[in-house]
């Protein structure tokens, strides 16, 4: 009897696309999902203009976020995982 071992591997998540709206900051991951966090999570952003935030880049083949005009970068893992500087304000 042939068994088949299948292997549990993880895989870190990757962004395919990311956008900016009402200063919330989405990414679309390669699996499909969406996820959104508040500006204001981070220090650097939550005081960044709103049209500073929508200069969003994906870099490093949709690992990491990247707004030049701030010298800001952010990994989707870590976005992923909720790895957040700031606390979550109920009136982000």
């Amino acid at each position: 009897m042939n068994t088949l071992a299948m292997k549990n591997e993880s895989v870190e998540p990757t962004a395919i696309r990311t956008w900016v709206e009402k200063r919330i900051i989405y990414i679309e991951l390669t699996d499909g999902r969406i996820i959104g966090f508040p500006a204001s999570r981070f220090k650097l952003l939550a005081n960044a203009p709103e049209e500073k935030l929508k200069e969003v880049t994906l870099r490093l083949n949709g690992y990491a976020l990247r707004w030049e005009s701030l010298d800001e970068d952010l990994t989707v893992p870590g976005i992923v995982a909720g790895n957040f500087q700031l606390p979550y304000n109920i009136n982000s």
